[in-house]
């Protein structure tokens, strides 16, 4: 495949394999893999992805079945390395351990559901043993689904993603995280979401967080959070307003 030559400085392609694309399109079997990751190639128009991930588990096939099909993906020069996405902390435990006893590619990342108002499911389980393996952490709905326009009436402080269920988060820890993000955003000039994201970027063990925009004025807000350094007391604010009960 003669693709234009791409700029591993600039540009980090990654993609994912396993969730349904159509009829009989989907999982993790070795013979799904090589089929998905050619269309994914054409689609892309590249020769290789530097992150390929599973984008969810699959019980019906055995996980050495799958890390066999990665090692040769990686092996033909396709996939520099791979990760995984929607995993329990028990399933992605024992890829981990096959990939070190069989000298299979290892999963280096795990792409999580993880924010200010889901945060139980990610830091009773997943959290321990990702840093316990330093893996990276990419997470995703990183703006909680269900803090919308409506949450306060503020429409430019509360961006939601196409498709997300208004009202989701609409509780009382919900509107208790909702009053502490806009103190701190209002302190500090800033907006809920980028607080938010600030937030998720000070934990430990988060590599990045994943955002949507849909308008020029919500990107800039996104790109602000990397350079918004929350202090200790913000930061226990924001962690009391979102606790969980276990």
């Amino acid at each position: 495949m003669a693709q234009a030559a791409r700029k591993p400085d600039r540009v980090i392609l990654a993609t994912k394999v396993g969730m349904e694309m159509g009829p009989n399109k989907k999982g993790l079997s070795k013979a799904y893999i090589f089929s998905a990751v050619e269309d994914s190639l054409k689609r892309l128009q590249t020769d290789y992805i530097d992150l390929y991930q599973s984008h969810t588990d699959d019980a019906d096939t055995p996980v050495e079945e799958t890390l066999e099909a990665y090692a040769q993906l990686i092996q033909q020069g396709k996939v520099r390395a791979i990760g995984a996405s929607n995993y329990g902390a028990e399933r992605l435990l024992r890829a981990l351990e096959i990939s070190h006893q069989r000298g299979y590619p290892s999963y280096q990342c795990l792409q999580p559901l993880y924010n200010l108002y889901d945060r139980s499911d990610y830091e009773t389980k997943l959290e321990p043993l990702c840093r316990e393996r330093g893996l990276g952490v990419i997470t995703y709905y990183s703006w909680p689904a269900g803090f919308s326009p409506a949450s306060t009436g503020r429409k430019r402080m509360y961006p939601r993603a196409p498709g997300q269920r208004a009202g989701k988060c609409l509780n009382e820890r919900g509107l208790r995280i909702l009053e502490i993000l806009d103190r701190v955003a209002g302190e500090r000039g800033s907006t809920p979401a980028t607080v938010s994201l600030a937030w998720l970027i000070a934990r430990p063990g988060i590599t990045a967080p994943i955002a949507s925009a849909t308008n020029l004025e919500q990107l800039h807000g996104l790109m602000a959070a990397p350079q918004l350094k929350l202090d200790p007391s913000e930061i226990e604010m924001l962690n009391r307003a979102s606790a969980y009960s276990t």
